[in-house]
């Protein structure tokens, strides 16, 4: 007899309750000791004190911003993969990642603060966004071979200055910037906007998951079938631009996210956008949530860049993944 493979909404409900597990580790690890009774009445029942503040101001904050982080940048490589019908996109091949980082070491070497920091990385990520668009759209219509390999030719070029920058920035800011550069959330701000998109953007395509669906198939079968591929194709780019651009001014430049959990759900079996977008950013959150706890504890009080153990824990998960598949 066969195994059965539980369905969708089941799995769904169990990343739910993975991602609520995360958050409650994340409030339980630190450099200061608070134990789960400590962590439960501080939620449930909260009284001033050290260990409320730690929770409240410090630790739960910093979970929020990396679940939405997480989240944000598997929804962006999920619909990446869709518009590029290619499995090997993720939220940077566009370019938007190395505009924004681009922008933001060039404000730390101009001395800007972190107001300053963010409105760099943004101008750089939406002038990435425009040269795309620009490019790519013409007549129309999308020429997704010139997106692809527009992203890729500007992502090399924004690599280039950006090692420039590396090499002739002062010693004492150098560290600073590759902190930046490999994903940091010590400084992430109010979360609260990027959690909101992050909704916007799942429903959004959570109800049009059926024309992600046919979409999946390629532009020709999905006009064929009555979809509005052109229109379609423009929204997949611009919801995730904007995941990817809300991500990385949050926590930097994370990465593998958003090409290792959309590929993960698909070798257990889920296909379907409807179910795929809302597990992707469940299994995305949990996980970053995770490494940055790992990251900030590991070699406590001292913290790690959190993009460096998102590649180191998700590299063999996947290919352990890959092995066993059937």
């Amino acid at each position: 007899m066969h195994s059965r493979v539980p369905g969708p909404l089941p799995m769904v409900v169990v990343l739910a309750c993975v991602a609520l597990g995360s958050i409650f580790i994340a409030l339980l690890f630190g450099s200061f000791p608070v134990s789960a009774m400590q962590v439960f009445d501080s939620v449930f029942f909260p009284i001033p004190g050290i260990v409320h503040d730690v929770i409240w101001r410090l630790r739960l904050p910093r979970a929020l911003a990396a679940f939405v982080c997480g989240g944000l940048l598997a929804t962006s490589g999920v619909l990446l993969q869709v518009l590029l019908r290619n499995p090997l996109a993720d939220p940077y091949i566009l370019g938007v990642s190395g505009g924004a980082a681009l922008g933001a070491l060039c404000a730390m070497l101009l001395g800007a603060g972190l107001a300053g920091l963010n409105l760099a990385a943004l101008a750089g990520a939406l002038a990435a966004i425009a040269i795309v668009f620009m490019l790519s759209f013409q007549a129309g219509d999308w020429n997704l071979h010139r997106l692809l390999l527009t992203g890729v030719v500007l992502s090399s070029g924004f690599a280039a200055l950006i090692s420039l920058i590396l090499v002739l920035a002062p010693q004492a800011q150098l560290k600073g910037m590759l902190f930046w550069l490999m994903g940091d959330l010590t400084h992430a701000g109010a979360s609260t906007p990027a959690w909101v998109l992050l909704a916007v953007l799942l429903m959004v395509f959570v109800s049009w998951s059926r024309g992600l669906n046919v979409l999946a198939l390629g532009a020709i079968k999905a006009r064929a079938l009555g979809v509005a591929a052109g229109g379609l194709q423009a929204a997949i780019y611009f919801g995730a631009a904007l995941a990817t651009v809300a991500a990385v001014l949050l926590g930097g430049s994370i990465g593998f996210v958003g090409l290792m959990v959309p590929h993960a759900l698909r070798l257990f079996g889920i296909h379907d956008h409807r179910w795929l977008l809302p597990a992707s950013a469940l299994v995305g959150g949990s996980f970053v949530v995770l490494a940055d706890t790992f990251a900030r504890t590991v070699m406590s009080p001292q913290q790690l860049p959190v993009g460096v153990f998102t590649a180191l824990i998700g590299v063999p998960v996947l290919l352990l993944l890959l092995s066993r598949r059937s």
